[in-house]
């Protein structure tokens, strides 16, 4: 199975290789007159897939000008110090939010402990490496990053978390998007058309940011996506409207979910995948009812969880009103 995958524009996905299945998450370079940008790093254990990507594509790691996080959660960003070290020339662009976990780790390591268990969180990302201050460039709004003939544009796009950007390239007219427009796993694909599922992943899930950011993209009438699970998309006005209609709809499942605690979590995550079974059937995708769900069972479990400390907010909110 192919491990990099040329697009127009100077674009390239690579597979990192995270999780136990190919096509799982994709690091995607861009190249303009020699001169590139890595987006996302997945984990430590990606590192020699994107510098081997590199060498086959012809680019020195001291042509590599920006590294950009679309935000610091570790299955985008867990490679970030170790592939720092191997680019002497690059520097690392995070939103501001995020510029102090990339100098000192160590609480996003933890975070992520919190949500996987210490044993998993090791054994996926191993020993997150620092990255030094002056190295990193905080991912304000409006932020210009030249890239050979190019100028890419942050934005800043919360909804999936308060520290996530979209990158836009205005040559490609395409947005690299992390988390905040969907995961599209190419399993689903169905000649050729994909499909898409919101991610509300813990702990900074906020549906309306979400809304807000899907259509700021859209805003921008892109030709493409480029997401990091999995790659690139198109017919991005339908995907967006399934999106607005997905997030609504596990939100309705999280608000009707009674008590707390497991058995909240229990009755939500049974909505998540009830969810799935409707969308198998309404989308007619290529996996049947009992493979969707396998594919999708950690994004449901982590769905669940989200939408667990998104209700907790609220509830707090009340207090804090009151």
């Amino acid at each position: 199975m192919q491990s990099i995958v040329t697009y127009p524009d100077g674009i390239h996905a690579i597979d990192s290789g995270y999780g136990e299945r190919p096509h799982v998450a994709a690091i995607h370079l861009i190249i303009d007159q020699g001169r590139a940008a890595v987006i996302d790093t997945a984990s430590n254990a990606s590192v020699p897939r994107i510098l081997g990507a590199l060498a086959g594509l012809g680019v020195a790691p001291e042509a590599v000008d920006w590294v950009v996080l679309t935000h610091i959660h570790l299955d985008h960003a867990g490679g970030a110090g170790s592939l720092m070290c191997a680019l002497p020339n690059a520097r690392l662009v995070v939103h501001p939010r995020g510029v102090r976990h990339m100098i000192d780790p160590a609480r996003l390591w933890d975070g992520a402990a919190a949500v996987y268990g210490a044993e998993q969180t090791f054994r996926l990302y191993g020993r997150l490496a620092p990255v030094e201050a002056g190295r990193i460039v905080p991912a304000t709004e409006g932020l210009e990053l030249p890239l050979g003939q190019r100028r890419l544009r942050v934005l800043d796009t919360p909804g999936h978390a308060r520290h996530h950007i979209t990158l836009w390239d205005p040559v490609a007219r395409a947005c690299f998007t992390g988390d905040v427009f969907g995961v599209s796993y190419r399993d689903l694909d169905v000649d050729g058309r994909a499909f898409i599922y919101p991610t509300t992943t813990p702990s900074q899930f906020d549906p309306h940011a979400m809304h807000q950011s899907i259509d700021r993209l859209l805003a921008l009438e892109p030709d493409a996506m480029y997401l990091t699970h999995y790659s690139r998309v198109t017919e991005v006005e339908r995907l967006a409207a399934d999106l607005h209609r997905l997030v609504d709809t596990q939100v309705a499942v999280a608000q009707a979910a009674r008590g707390d605690g497991v058995a909240r979590h229990v009755e939500i995550l049974a909505g998540l995948e009830q969810i799935v079974r409707e969308e198998t059937a309404r989308q007619q995708w290529a996996l049947d009812e009992d493979r969707a769900l396998e594919l999708m069972r950690l994004d449901l479990e982590l769905n669940a969880q989200g939408l667990g400390v998104w209700l907790d907010s609220l509830k707090m909110e009340e207090v804090a009103v009151a």
